[in-house]
């Protein structure tokens, strides 16, 4: 009986076919048919070694399957991390080239006529006002009225331009009547009045410089 993975082997039948007249010949084989018959049977003896390994090939172990997922993690974990470094790199390019951009801009409009060589900066005075306005809005009108008076005529007016107008109405209501005028004629537009001074003032009362009259002696009189 010719196992079944010898039997589909190319050539098996020719080897078969040799060894079945050797069997039926009468008397003793030659030598010649002998080594024939031998050297068949090696042949095929090698072609049955070679062909079962790759036939049969030798089942995975959990060993081997774990090692080839942790093979194939590894290399997608790369290839996320190569992924997410190029597109850190592209963010980080397109920010600079903005930046670049921006400084140019600013660059440009700093050296337009009018700009005062300096257009990057030029809203930077107003950010003084813009914070006295939100302080002297958070402060109780009264409080606010008294120091609010004192300050330079520009300062107030600035300062309660960007105040709500409700907040520069209690501020100006606590004011003195003269610094509540001088606010909202700066406010109007126009030029501040100076006060009028008082007359009792302006001119001081004059002194008393005449001497009063010296009294008559008794002695004047006699000889009158």
């Amino acid at each position: 009986m010719v196992p079944a993975s010898i039997a589909r082997l190319p050539g098996i039948d020719q080897v078969m076919a040799m060894a079945a007249r050797w069997r039926a010949m009468p008397g003793r084989p030659s030598l010649l048919a002998m080594t024939a018959g031998a050297a068949a049977l090696s042949a095929v003896a090698n072609a049955v070694a070679v062909a079962a390994p790759a036939a049969e090939p030798a089942p995975a172990t959990r060993l081997g399957v774990s090692i080839q997922q942790s093979v194939r993690e590894r290399d997608q974990a790369l290839a996320d991390q190569k992924r997410g470094l190029e597109l850190r790199e592209q963010a980080a390019r397109a920010t600079e080239e903005r930046l670049k951009a921006d400084l140019l801009a600013r660059q440009s409009e700093a050296g337009r006529p009018g700009a005062g060589g300096n257009g990057a900066k030029a809203v930077e005075p107003d950010e003084p006002y813009d914070d006295l306005a939100r302080i002297y809005q958070t402060m109780k009108p009264a409080k606010a009225a008294v120091i609010f008076e004192r300050l330079d005529m520009e300062v107030q007016t600035e300062v309660a331009k960007r105040m709500r107008e409700r907040s520069t109405a209690l501020i100006v209501s606590n004011m003195s009547p003269n610094a509540a005028v001088q606010l909202s004629m700066a406010l109007a537009g126009k030029r501040p009045a100076r006060p009028e001074a008082r007359a009792d003032a302006v001119a001081p009362k004059p002194k008393d410089t005449a001497k009063p009259a010296a009294p008559a002696r008794p002695g004047d009189r006699a000889t009158r």
